[in-house]
């Protein structure tokens, strides 16, 4: 299958076209010269996409990496054959993700905050990672490329004043993930029953955002309310956040299903 053909075949639009283009770039990079290369931070719906190429592509040899564990926004890295991945994530001189720490006292800020600061630098997204938000501090996931201008020009968030450094990956900070527990029944298994029970919604008001186009499923946008949901599946809403699928159980004794959710908060 020739570079176009499987662009016609992956890519829902032109967006996601250009996206996945670049990410063979950078795929041919490694495999045909032998260079390490790596895509920009991908947010979990362009990681799903990616992942989708690499199925296609019968998984060539990578990683995704966020600079920590759990990070939502992550790089696709393409190792040739001589580069080990763990070798790749120590560092030298191969990973690419660095670590700027925002300090400040007096005000609160948010994500935010921050996000608008940075992308008011004339910085694209996908040159920035998470933004490790804490009382005080904010450690920001960058690309190298970007690190010093971010040490620079980054000294103010909202109206508050920052005081910025350089640390290392060792030294984030991430906040801890606040997760509730949800465990309900429900008539089955379709996407609008269940995230109907995550979100605490009416049925009909979930179906109605799904076929808006405003959940995804997996990180991919899906339209049909009575889509299957399995064990182990995302939905995430817009404006509402995402809960995950942690267990499917038996029928209970009015014949429904139980099933078991984490909603992040």
């Amino acid at each position: 299958m020739t570079k176009t053909e499987l662009l016609n075949k992956l890519a829902r639009d032109g967006e996601e076209r250009l996206l996945l283009a670049r990410t063979l770039d950078k795929l041919e990079l490694a495999q045909n010269r032998g260079v390490p290369s790596h895509t920009g931070f991908l947010s979990p719906h362009e990681r799903a996409a990616v992942e989708g190429l690499l199925r296609a592509c019968g998984y060539p040899r990578h990683l995704f990496s966020g600079g920590f564990t759990d990070a939502e926004r992550t790089v696709c890295a393409f190792l040739p054959d001589w580069l080990e991945g763990a070798d790749w994530l120590a560092g030298a001189g191969y990973n690419p993700i660095r670590a700027v720490r925002c300090s400040w006292t007096g005000g609160k800020l948010t994500h935010r905050d921050f996000l608008g600061s940075i992308l008011g630098l004339g910085l694209d997204r996908e040159k920035v990672g998470d933004l490790l938000v804490g009382e005080g501090s904010c450690d920001v996931l960058t690309l190298e490329d970007v690190a010093d201008f971010l040490l620079l020009h980054l000294d103010q968030a909202g109206r508050v004043k920052l005081k910025v450094r350089a640390i290392s990956l060792d030294e984030l900070s991430p906040p801890p993930v606040q997760v509730k527990a949800v465990r309900d029944t429900v008539s089955s298994l379709r996407l609008d029953a269940v995230a109907a029970s995550g979100f605490s919604l009416s049925r009909g008001k979930a179906a109605g955002l799904i076929s808006s186009g405003k959940v995804q499923l997996n990180h991919q946008e899906c339209l049909k309310p009575d889509r299957p949901v399995a064990e182990g599946d995302v939905i995430s809403c817009r404006g509402l956040g995402k809960c995950v699928v942690k267990e499917v159980g038996g029928p209970s004794k009015k014949g429904r299903i139980m099933i078991g959710l984490e909603r992040y908060i």
